[in-house]
């Protein structure tokens, strides 16, 4: 302060050399600055956490208090990552750093670099603090907890690759069950361990099943032992949230068996230690292979013993059942029976079949549709030669009517009676006509159709498909014994006539007449 009064140039008026000297406000703040710096330096300061603040910089503001005073505190955002803990408001600490001040607010500050708790007491406080949040927010819940992989094929470790505990832990899988293993390297204790481990459990959960990385099915996160400040890694926030996050289930073996920490509380299984984690991550093999064979011979003789009850029960029911033999007889008579009777039911029905077919070629034989051709045009010639004298006999009965009729009336009515009677045979006649031309017509039609289904069904029609017609001397040989004794055989195809046997003769057709012989 005297070497800032010293440099200080005297005010203009002489006389007043006695007088205090002006200063500025920016003297007054630099000039307490260097007092303050110099005379403090670096020092370290014990109190309770009070209001913390982290601005959008990424400075860090909090207060350092006792039961009477309050020290400002500044931790720059290049400081801070490099603190061990971060300040909590209540938590006793031991804050190191450079006391400075800050002129803008004419107060003074400490820069802190370095933030430790207060003994075991006051990290204990902190870590019952951080433990009633998280079991406010749900994170210990029984319910969210997942059970553990019966045999999990991958297993991931979260330690230290240079420790005891993989070493322990690998051994112990051996013995046990081998499985594959994945290695998280982190570091278990300093101001590392938390981000490491947190990104640990993270990165094992953002894995690709099924890729070039196997995922794992359960996660380890082990430590040796340690005090609670080589422990206070795993009461780190970050690492109890990354856990209850973690989508694979987890065992956390931290420590030994009186160690607890954060992540014990937030884990679906706690191992009292990295050993005993690897005994409840996979069954003993042995163990397996003993209880499979069990079960199998379980299986073999409870297998036994149902096929045989169910033998015994066959057995017993087959002996109240009827013999196949017995079941089987009258199927078997009646299929004898019905063996015996066919040929002669097949010979029946060929006879009446063959019946049949005679009755029907005879029928339509030619000469028999020619003679009811021949009947149906007598009988339309006889209706034609009647229907003349009756349209005669018809006219003169209206006439001797009508004649009757004249004799009894006038001159005028007769007169009437004629032109009625006229206009009535006017209009009779073309009826009678056309009832003539309609019983014409429909004779022709029926005429038309015996003659198509006489060119159906006779025996011509027959021939186009195959057969052939013997005869001898005129008449039909069904027989073969007419054949042997005939001299002479006309076999008849679709396409013409051959004859067997004598030298064949000329015939002449039926329906032309007979040739005139010469004159001379």
């Amino acid at each position: 302060m005297s070497d800032l009064i010293d440099d200080i140039p005297p005010g203009d008026n002489p006389d007043q050399g006695g007088n205090a000297p002006e200063f500025t406000v920016s003297e007054i703040a630099g000039a307490v600055k260097r007092v303050i710096e110099g005379e403090f330096g670096r020092v370290r300061v014990r109190g309770e956490v009070g209001r913390v603040f982290k601005a959008r910089s990424g400075h860090l503001y909090f207060d350092i208090k006792d039961d009477r005073n309050v020290l400002a505190s500044v931790t720059w955002k290049g400081q801070v990552s490099a603190l061990s803990t971060l300040p909590e408001e209540g938590m006793e600490v031991v804050a190191t750093g450079q006391l400075t001040t800050f002129g803008s607010q004419s107060k003074y500050q400490l820069t802190v670099d370095d933030l430790r708790p207060a003994g075991v007491g006051a990290l204990m406080a902190m870590l019952e603090k951080r433990k009633a949040q998280l079991q406010a927010e749900g994170l210990f819940d029984e319910s969210r907890k997942r059970p553990l992989p019966f045999l999990p094929d991958v297993i991931g470790v979260v330690t230290s690759p240079s420790g005891a505990v993989i070493r322990d832990i690998l051994h112990r899988l051996r013995e046990r069950f081998p499985r594959q293993v994945l290695i998280w390297p982190v570091a278990v204790q300093g101001k590392e361990c938390a981000p490491q481990v947190a990104r640990a459990i993270r990165g094992f959960n953002a894995l690709t099943p099924g890729g070039a990385i196997p995922r794992p099915d359960l996660i380890i996160v082990a430590r040796g032992g340690g005090s609670i400040e080589d422990l206070w890694g795993f009461n780190e926030e970050i690492v109890a949230r990354a856990a209850a996050e973690s989508e694979i289930p987890l065992i956390s073996a931290v420590g030994h068996e009186t160690d607890t920490t954060l992540i014990d509380f937030v884990s679906d299984k706690r191992a009292p230690t990295p050993t005993a984690a690897a005994e409840l991550a996979v069954p003993v093999r042995a163990d397996l292979l003993a209880w499979v064979t069990g079960q199998g011979a379980r299986m073999t003789g409870a297998s036994g013993r149902s096929l045989a009850q169910r033998g015994q029960r066959l057995r017993d029911i087959a002996r109240v059942l009827p013999r196949p033999e017995t079941l089987l007889a009258p199927a078997r008579q009646r299929l004898d029976l019905a063996a015996s009777r066919l040929p002669t039911a097949l010979e029946r029905r060929i006879d009446r079949e063959r019946l049949r077919l005679g009755t029907a070629t005879a029928v339509l034989r030619p000469r028999t549709l020619a003679q009811r051709l021949a009947d149906e045009r007598q009988r339309l010639d006889r209706l034609t030669a009647r229907l003349d004298p009756g349209l005669q006999r018809a006219l003169a009965l209206q006439g001797e009517r009508l004649a009757q009729r004249a004799g009894r009336l006038t001159p005028v009515p007769i007169v009437r009676a004629l032109a009625q009677g006229r206009r009535d045979l006017a209009a009779l006649w073309p009826r009678a006509g056309r009832s003539q031309a309609d019983r014409l017509t429909t004779a022709a039609s029926r005429l038309a159709g015996l003659e198509r289904l006489r060119r159906t069904l006779g025996y011509e029609a027959t021939l186009q498909r195959g057969y052939a017609v013997v005869r001898s001397d005129g008449d039909v040989i069904t027989t073969k014994a007419a054949a042997q004794n005939a001299a002479q055989l006309d076999i008849q195809f679709a396409d013409g006539t051959i004859t067997l046997g004598a030298a064949p003769k000329r015939r002449k057709p039926r329906d032309t007449p007979p040739e005139q012989g010469e004159l001379l």
